[in-house]
């Protein structure tokens, strides 16, 4: 069993960066792949980004590369995505979620999910 326990979210104005953290409970967190969902409002929750265990690759969604970061350090248990150039269609409520098995784009592939963070993007 994994839980996983999001941070950093907020209200942030055009063009700014916010940094999300998410924290896994168990000793296994370097052997789940780890990605980042977002769902907005009347929307289905989308694929943001997620890296593997073990080297560290990532995948990324189109709207996001160049703009936003995943990463995680193994010896917190955590796992980060850093956002910049932040825009208002990023708004939206993002997910942390584990994986056993790849660093997939599926929601399906994800066994476990936190409870979310909030992020909106306004001036």
């Amino acid at each position: 069993q994994v839980q996983l326990v999001e941070s950093g979210g907020g209200l942030v104005q055009p063009g700014g960066s916010l940094r999300l953290s998410c924290v896994a409970s168990g000793r296994t967190f370097s052997r789940y792949a780890m990605g980042w969902f977002r769902q907005a409002p009347e929307k289905e929750r989308e694929f943001v980004a997620a890296v593997s265990w073990g080297v560290g690759f990532t995948n990324y969604v189109d709207s996001v590369k160049g703009r936003f970061t995943i990463s995680r350090d193994n010896a917190k248990n955590t796992v980060y995505l850093q956002m910049n150039s932040l825009k208002p269609e990023d708004t939206a409520v993002y997910y942390c979620a584990a994986s056993s098995g790849g660093y997939y784009a599926t929601r399906t592939s994800y066994q476990y999910w936190g409870q979310g963070t909030q992020v909106t993007v306004s001036s």
